[in-house]
């Protein structure tokens, strides 16, 4: 890291004012709030240097009252600036899981008794966002950041600016939220089929999908098993008709286990991304499944709850 950069964060970590992450909600008090000029305030204060000297050198008196009346409007802005930006509420909001090679989307709450124009929120390596929030109301920014790896990715320090009214004056603040976000380990693209071999037929489940009587055709699914497509009427409807799977009503449910060691692949990712995969097919297909880990397992089930909890084992895997 280079001095100019090193300097720089070292001032941003003394302008947080406090140690991250914070707990919700943060305030953003007057000593956490800073006022500099931009390049078009630069330009402003030098033209009005200009007017006065001209107004001193030729003794003009309208000279000095313009000169006297922009300065004022500078003042002004300041004020309004500043006042855009300081005692502003931030506050978690919702962040929903991801898997790897995604994008997460971080919502914080913004909440104002004030009306508050033109907010930009930004992260150091992702997007920027800008916000309006109207008096006695809030509103909800989203930052979106690349998700590289499974596991938590926390929210970084969160940048907080506003420019407005006239665009002379830049007003800005820190802060880090205590918020994070659970990655899910990618999907793997070319899996091999749901290890049917390691499954077993059982249970009750209304409504499931059992192997008594023919109930009719759906569109087929990766995760369907082979002795259920209709390969009849795939070979009637000719080469390009899609294929079609049997539905049974019945009472039995098939059930398999999704086991680590069944899982093909030379690293523990490669393992975790087949895994994922199997546990998103044997979802959709609506089956009971279970999932063996090497820490822990899970007993054969199905529905969201159960494959969220599986998705959270899998992207927690080997993370203390």
């Amino acid at each position: 890291m280079n001095p100019a950069a090193a300097l720089r964060e070292q001032f941003i970590r003394w302008a947080l004012r406090v140690r991250p992450p914070e707990e919700s909600p943060i305030t953003l008090g007057q000593r956490r709030v800073y006022v500099l000029p931009t390049r078009a305030g630069l330009g402003y204060a030098a033209a009005l240097l200009t007017m006065l000297i001209g107004s001193i050198n030729y003794n003009l008196s309208l000279g000095y009252v313009l000169t006297f009346l922009l300065a004022g409007l500078g003042v002004v802005a300041i004020l309004h600036s500043f006042r855009n930006l300081v005692r502003l509420k931030v506050s978690r909001g919702r962040t929903p899981p991801v898997f790897a090679g995604e994008h997460v989307a971080f919502h914080l709450v913004l909440a104002s008794d004030v009306e508050r124009q033109a907010l930009r929120l930004w992260l150091p390596d992702g997007e920027n966002t800008t916000v309006d929030i109207a008096a006695n109301d809030s509103a909800d920014a989203c930052l979106r950041l690349p998700a590289t790896r499974r596991g938590w990715l926390a929210l970084p320090r969160v940048g907080i600016e506003t420019t407005w009214p006239l665009g002379m004056i830049r007003a800005w603040a820190y802060c880090a939220p205590d918020l994070r976000c659970l990655v899910y380990p990618k999907p793997a693209t070319k899996a091999p089929p749901l290890p049917w071999g390691a499954g077993e037929h059982g249970g009750r489940r209304a409504g499931g999908q059992g192997n008594d009587d023919f109930a009719g055709l759906r569109g087929h699914q990766p995760a369907d098993p082979p002795r259920h497509v209709a390969w009849k009427t795939a070979a009637r409807q000719g080469e390009d008709a899609p294929l079609l799977t049997k539905q049974f009503d019945g009472a039995a449910t098939a059930r398999i286990w999704l086991d680590w060691h069944d899982a093909p692949g030379e690293d523990t990712e490669a393992r975790l991304s087949v895994l994922t995969r199997w546990a998103l097919d044997a979802h959709a297909a609506g089956l009971d499944w279970g999932l063996r880990l090497p820490e822990r397992s899970f007993a054969p089930a199905s529905g969201e709850e159960h494959l969220q909890a599986a998705l959270t084992a899998l992207a927690l895997h080997g993370q203390a």
